[in-house]
């Protein structure tokens, strides 16, 4: 089987890391890919470091649709509903790394993005693909919704003290720093060289848009209806990665022991988390360019808190490596296909 890939924003840093994976993918390749800024270009041009190995030019969506059996969508919110309808009735898979299909409220993708659902039956076909927790659903649709990078690295750290009932619901604190990738490739007075650089500081304290996408996530693995957490990103002058720390009560009774043994019998199985042993800190370094996140946990038990801190490469895990993930599990591939790429050491 070779799965023919399209790759729609294939020019912005999401787009271009798809490329990249997809060229080492043994059971995929990129069949054609759109760029509205850089159409009529090569992509080599854009990007040289891929001279000789993708010199495709960059063409309008209509035909990357036409050409390919699973089309990614890379663009900004607002731009993928249309795009994704017309995936879905011409019998293509469609994975979209925006958020238009990732809130399932209505009201709440309107209030946080100033949207509306075109077509609220297509929406009910969306499926949120973070395959650790919902890989089941995922191989029954063709439509994903791809989680961003805060949305992925949050919900990995708290997931099995969340699923066991070990914390308290209220007052999570999620206190999460990125690189500057995930700002995307657009300029901006904040992203700009002289302002980041030997800098550090919060952005969108308390209103960042990821905010009830993570709710959505810690909801449905509670199995309540009405989480909330307070979460403050911040921006690392360096180019890759996000490190989530998290901190949530303990409830009455739970030990260290209990913690470790839920985090160990969850993850367990899963190919991509990587349980750090006791006294090991996560670390943005060690993860970098790979589709792993690593995850360790400690208990304050003088206070009575639960630490949990992860880190994952935020344009791998955190975008197009859990597309393909999400690719793989589609097309009945082993999950792990193609995304076995070891970090450098250094």
């Amino acid at each position: 089987m070779t799965i023919k890939v399209g790759i729609v924003g294939a020019t912005g840093y999401a787009g271009a890391e798809l490329v990249r994976l997809i060229n080492g993918h043994p059971n995929a390749e990129v069949a054609a890919v759109s760029s509205v800024s850089f159409e009529g270009k090569k992509l080599s041009e854009v990007y040289p470091a891929y001279l000789g190995i993708n010199d495709m030019v960059c063409e309008n969506a209509d035909s990357v649709v036409e050409k390919s059996d699973v089309i990614f969508a890379a663009l900004p919110h607002g731009l993928s509903q249309e795009l994704g309808a017309k995936c879905i009735e011409s019998g293509k898979a469609f994975i979209d790394l925006g958020a238009d299909f990732r809130l399932e409220s209505e009201d709440e993708y309107h209030e946080w993005y100033g949207g509306e659902f075109l077509d609220k039956d297509l929406h009910k076909q969306a499926v949120y693909g973070l395959p650790e927790f919902f890989r089941d659903k995922i191989k029954t649709t063709k439509l994903i919704a791809n989680p961003g990078c805060y949305t992925t690295c949050v919900p990995l750290a708290l997931a099995p003290a969340v699923v066991n009932g070990l914390i308290e619901m209220t007052g999570i604190i999620a206190d999460c720093k990125s690189g500057v990738t995930g700002a995307g490739r657009g300029l901006s007075q904040g992203t700009h060289y002289p302002d980041l650089n030997e800098g550090f500081h919060p952005y969108k304290v308390a209103s960042h848009r990821h905010t009830p996408e993570i709710e959505q996530t810690l909801c449905k693995l509670s199995g309540k209806d009405n989480v909330k957490i307070t979460f403050v990103p911040h921006l690392l002058p360096v180019n890759r990665g996000i490190l989530a720390t998290c901190y949530a009560r303990l409830k009455d009774g739970v030990t260290k022991e209990q913690i470790r043994a839920a985090y160990e019998e969850y993850y367990k199985d899963e190919p991509f988390v990587r349980l750090l042993a006791d006294g090991q800190v996560a670390d943005i370094h060690n993860i970098k360019y790979s589709n792993y996140c690593d995850v360790s946990v400690f208990v304050d038990t003088r206070t009575g808190t639960f630490v949990a801190a992860s880190a994952i490469d935020n344009m791998v895990k955190g975008a197009a490596g859990q597309a393909i993930q999400n690719m793989n599990i589609i097309f009945g591939l082993e999950e792990t296909t193609g995304l076995l790429i070891t970090p450098p050491a250094f």
